[in-house]
């Protein structure tokens, strides 16, 4: 018989926790046996005054009514825990979940206690469980109806396994939905599609975003045409891999490679990257599609890419090694359409390979013998045909829904096809409104109004993301948010859309600009007499202020060698004229509604000042452009264009300026990014985005206005570093402060009294024209 395990007998105060527990228990006669066994397991392995902390902690959990479950859940990660790992952590784990039941309720703070498991198993005992502690307890706190939900999603939303990831995620889901209880739960039920992404970017590591400038640099290159790169989803985890795809000038690539991580995903992103550019490089006409069949168009497609890459690897054989290890396909298994797919796009690739199969041999066979040809398109097109037929009368299944083309770095081919009016989805591809970048270009394979040579600043900052219509307006493009609070830039937070302009009485703009006959007349001296420019240097000259060394290099070069040199060896500077861009970016918030002592409003002084500005631009021929700008929460930002870079100045632009209406709030950062991706474009030397206000930063969905000051602050900084000078007109000395935080000292101009714009913001314009 074996020995009795000795009781051990723990000696408590008489009103000490650990007393006032077991008397509570006793009580409890459904709880009363689990309680013992686990109070039996913890007295053998924790000293007293840890015991005394634990029962502190069950007592605070029966006080706030936790209920049975609450307190069995806790007990069952009582008896888990690791004795060297100490008693502590249980402590933190009743007193927190106190307060979850205190918040969200007693079935919340059971949720969260189950879910403990999960989170110790993906961050382990240590600080980052803590961490995770302090953010359910903040979770609770500010949306208590979603604590339950997250809980029970514990281990997708940890599949990171990294605490960062986790608070980002739940600072995310608070900010998203700010007040709104039904956007809370959408996103901690996983339902709202930016949690899956952040969830899916988490967990892939490095992604479309991380990659980006080093794809563009390295696929720049290898044919020096700067590529358009833009993200796409990566789709659900269910669904296959989402594959790159071409939209005109465009290479949209997946946002993520789910399961590619570190130098593997950077290698995947150039392979992809690179084969697309050789479509655009080597590529011709899109095919029609007329009445060919899915198989067909997929074997065309497969041909297509074949003949492309000859052709690219005939000028780079390196392209070779980047593409070779994605062709793993395998000359066995049950010979279904992809697979049959899948070993003939290798065949076509690696002369080494071997594959017995007909169909195979034979297109391997019919593709080499147009190798003559490579130069010409159709080859694709006679192949891939005469190979469907092929594969179609050997009754071989192919389902075009399920069907992915491999390897995993080739486009999904859509961009390949003329469809005509019935154009497929290309995942996502096809469907977006707009090519972000541009309010004007629509990311459409239509679209051949792009400059697929234009290149793009490298330093981007808070780059635009296109975006899909609403029934709210047209949404032109997403972009990114500064979160103060968790010191992170949030991705695609903000959707700007453009509100049609209303059609106006220019009438009334034109009544006012007589009124101020004697400014107009100040402003029209100033024409006559701006210089605006930037010196350029000229090199080579017969004559000149200073000596051309690289010139003067070779002349002394051709002496030696008894060459007659070249007597150009000077170099001197001459101006270049008219070489400024400016948007003007106009706050018509509902502070601007504000009625002054002469009875006009503040837009009234800004629509005046605007008007007269317009007029000196037109006069100097001048590029630019005039968009006003409110905001009602972060999904609706809205844009007017009164007048665009590439129309006229005329009576139609003075209608609309002088049909804008005060309303809505302040998302200036925002406003400042699209400002820089519109100006961007422009191809003048000098760039300038003034920015008329009145007030600071703020909107509905954001309690502390500091948050929008910082992001405006950033969105600022990303305009200068693309070359874009930013300028904030204050009206009135309400908002100084925060301009000054955002613009900088130098380049902030108050005006205290708004009756004086019209005046200070031409004589402001002059001034910058010159530096």
């Amino acid at each position: 018989m074996s020995a009795a395990i000795p009781l051990r007998v723990i000696q408590s105060p008489p009103e000490g926790a650990v007393r006032r527990v077991h008397v509570l228990m006793r009580q409890r006669d459904l709880l009363r046996p689990l309680f013992r066994s686990t109070w039996d397991d913890l007295a053998a392995r924790f000293e007293a005054d840890e015991l005394e902390g634990w029962a502190a902690g069950v007592l605070e959990l029966a006080d706030v009514n936790a209920g049975p479950s609450c307190l069995t859940a806790f007990w069952e990660i009582s008896r888990s825990q690791p004795t060297e790992q100490g008693i502590a952590s249980l402590i933190v784990t009743a007193q927190t979940a106190a307060n979850v039941c205190r918040h969200a309720g007693a079935q919340a703070a059971a949720a969260t206690i189950n879910s403990v498991t999960v989170a110790r198993r993906m961050l382990g005992n240590g600080p980052a469980l803590s961490r995770w502690w302090r953010a359910m307890d903040e979770l609770a706190l500010r949306a208590p109806e979603s604590v339950e939900a997250a809980a029970s999603r514990m281990g997708e939303i940890l599949s990171a396994g990294n605490i960062h990831s986790f608070e980002n995620f739940v600072a995310a889901g608070l900010k998203v939905a700010a007040g709104d209880r039904r956007k809370r739960l959408a996103f901690f039920t996983l339902q709202d599609e930016l949690a899956r992404r952040l969830i899916e970017h988490a967990s892939a590591g490095i992604g479309f975003a991380e990659t980006e400038r080093q794809t563009k640099v390295f696929v720049t290159s290898l044919w020096g045409r700067t590529p358009l790169l833009r993200s796409i989803p990566g789709g659900t985890v269910q669904a296959p891999q989402r594959r790159a795809g071409i939209a005109g000038p465009l290479i949209r690539l997946p946002e993520i490679y789910r399961g590619v991580q570190g130098d593997a995903a950077y290698a995947l992103y150039r392979a992809a990257a690179a084969h697309a550019q050789a479509h655009l490089v080597f590529g011709g006409a899109r095919f029609p599609v007329g009445k060919l069949k899915p198989l067909q168009v997929a074997l065309v497609t497969l041909i297509e890419d074949a003949r492309i890459e000859q052709l690219a690897m005939r000028q780079l054989p390196g392209l070779r090694r980047l593409w070779s290890p994605y062709h793993v396909a395998k000359p066995d298994g049950v010979a279904t359409a992809p697979v049959l797919l899948a070993r003939l796009a290798r065949a076509l690739f690696d002369p080494a390979y071997k594959d017995d199969d007909s169909f195979v041999a034979k297109g391997r066979w019919m593709f080499e013998a147009r190798h003559p040809r490579l130069d010409d398109s159709a080859i694709s097109r006679e192949v891939g045909m005469l190979l469907g037929n092929d594969l179609g009368q050997m009754r071989v299944q192919f389902n075009a829904k399920t069907y992915v083309v491999e390897p995993v770095y080739r486009d999904d081919g859509i961009g390949l096809w003329d469809f005509g009016d019935e154009a497929p989805s290309s995942g996502e591809a096809l469907d977006l409104a707009v090519e972000a970048a541009r309010v004007e270009q629509r990311d459409d394979p239509d679209q051949n109004s792009l400059n697929p040579d234009a290149p793009e600043d490298p330093g981007e900052v808070g780059r635009a993301r296109p975006v899909a219509p609403d029934q709210r307006g047209i949404a032109i493009a997403k972009y990114p948010e500064w979160d103060r609070a968790h010191n992170i830039e949030r991705p695609e937070w903000t959707t700007v859309r453009e509100v049609a302009a209303k059609s106006g009485d220019p009438r009334l703009i034109e009544e006012t600009l007589e009124r101020a006959d004697v400014l107009r007349n100040r402003i029209r001296r100033l024409v006559r007499n701006v210089r605006v420019g930037r010196a350029i240097r000229l090199k080579r000259q017969l004559d000149g202020h200073d000596l051309d060394v690289d010139a003067m290099l070779e002349a002394g070069i051709a002496l030696r060698m008894h060459r007659e040199p070249d007597p150009r060896i000077f170099r001197t500077t001459t101006s270049k004229h008219r070489d400024l861009a400016v948007l003007l970016l106009l706050d018509v918030s509902e502070s601007t509604r504000d009625r002054l002592a002469s009875g006009a409003s503040i837009l009234d002084v800004e629509r005046l000042a605007v008007a007269v500005l317009a007029e000196a631009m037109s006069a100097l021929g001048d590029p630019f452009s005039m968009l006003a700008f409110a905001s009602d929460g972060r999904d609706d930002v809205e844009m007017t264009t009164v007048k665009a870079f590439n129309e006229p100045y005329d009576r139609a632009c003075v209608g609309r300026l002088a049909a804008l209406s005060s309303g809505l709030s302040t998302r200036l950062g925002t406003a400042l990014r699209h400002a820089g991706e519109l100006i961007g474009h422009a191809l003048s030397f000098r760039k300038l985005v003034i920015v008329l206000t009145d007030g600071e930063p703020s909107d509905i969905d954001v309690a502390d206005p500091l948050d929008l000051v910082e992001d405006a602050r950033r969105a600022a900084v990303g305009l200068r570093t693309r070359g874009i000078d930013g300028f904030g007109v204050v009206l009135g000395s309400g908002a100084m402060t925060s301009a000054l935080r955002i613009f900088g000292r130098g380049n902030t101009m108050l005006v205290p009294r708004v009756e004086d714009l019209p005046a200070r913001l031409s004589e402001l314009y002059f001034r910058l024209a010159r530096r």
